[in-house]
């Protein structure tokens, strides 16, 4: 009667083994084809604009600050050098789009060269960052 009872007892166990290993290859697997945005590392003021709109799939920030300096991924870059950090960065996730943080106070000159720079590295998709007025 005991060998009875201590069989079933073992039978009833469950390996929980496989289903970890599950789970890890899983998160794995969200954290490789996650999403991450590029972010410019520095603040801007963004001017205003009744007619912003919310974009999706930026994966890219660049900021222009009024004193000439272009950020992109928290470290400042050369305008030279721009259209190559932005098709290493687009290469990365081809669907995503870039963004333009040009601060109130940059020149105009400025972020159209920056916009240059972003069209020639090959993104499509590029967006000027604007407040939402009230």
């Amino acid at each position: 009667m005991r060998d009875h009872a201590q069989n079933q007892e073992e039978e009833a166990d469950i390996n929980m083994t496989p289903m970890l290993d599950i789970v890890f290859i899983m998160l794995i697997f969200f954290i490789v084809t996650a999403v991450f945005v590029k972010e410019a590392g520095i603040q801007v003021t963004k001017p205003e604009a009744e007619t912003a709109i919310s974009q999706k799939q930026v994966s890219i920030l660049i900021a222009v600050t009024p004193s000439d300096e272009i950020w992109i991924n928290r470290e400042e870059v050369a305008l030279d050098a721009l259209r190559t950090a932005v098709q290493k960065l687009h290469s990365e996730n081809p669907k995503g789009t870039v963004a333009i943080q040009a601060d109130e106070e940059a020149k105009a000159g400025l972020v159209m060269k920056v916009y240059d720079a972003v069209r020639e590295a090959g993104v499509p998709t590029i967006a000027i960052a604007a407040e939402q007025s009230s």
